[in-house]
């Protein structure tokens, strides 16, 4: 059965989180550099047989696109490069990382000290995908 991924792209890191067969849930994967995270996509559709990318699409808070949308879409080419076939969503990711960073505040574990960063961004990743699969 295919699968569904969702990827919240930054400069440094990259978070993607996986959908569950029934497309109900997500299921954080993990945060890589972003070359690391074209190798993780590729192995992840080799063995799980990724059919759809759900990438998170950085709008300004008016809703126009800017710098950051450029360097998604830079990546969401190298990707379409790497996995050819792979549909590709863009994703309004606006307050995802602030929403991520909210709920791990409130979690078991809120200190964001060590890992924080990584953390928020495969936790954003997730909202991305929990947003995506409450439409369909």
């Amino acid at each position: 059965m295919a699968r569904t991924v969702s990827i919240d792209y930054g400069h440094k890191r990259v978070g993607i989180a996986l959908a569950d067969p029934l497309m109900m849930f997500a299921q954080p994967v993990g945060t890589y550099s972003p070359s690391e995270a074209v190798m993780v996509l590729k192995k992840m559709h080799s063995d799980e047989g990724i059919e759809l990318a759900i990438v998170g699409w950085p709008l300004l808070p008016d809703g126009s696109e800017g710098t950051a949308t450029e360097a998604v879409a830079g990546f969401i080419n190298r990707l379409s490069n790497q996995i050819p076939g792979i549909n590709v969503i863009r994703w309004d990711e606006r307050y995802s990382s602030s929403e991520a960073r909210d709920r791990i505040k409130s979690g078991p574990q809120p200190s964001l000290k060590k890992s924080g960063r990584g953390r928020i961004d495969v936790a954003a990743a997730g909202i991305i995908l929990e947003d995506y699969l409450s439409t369909i």
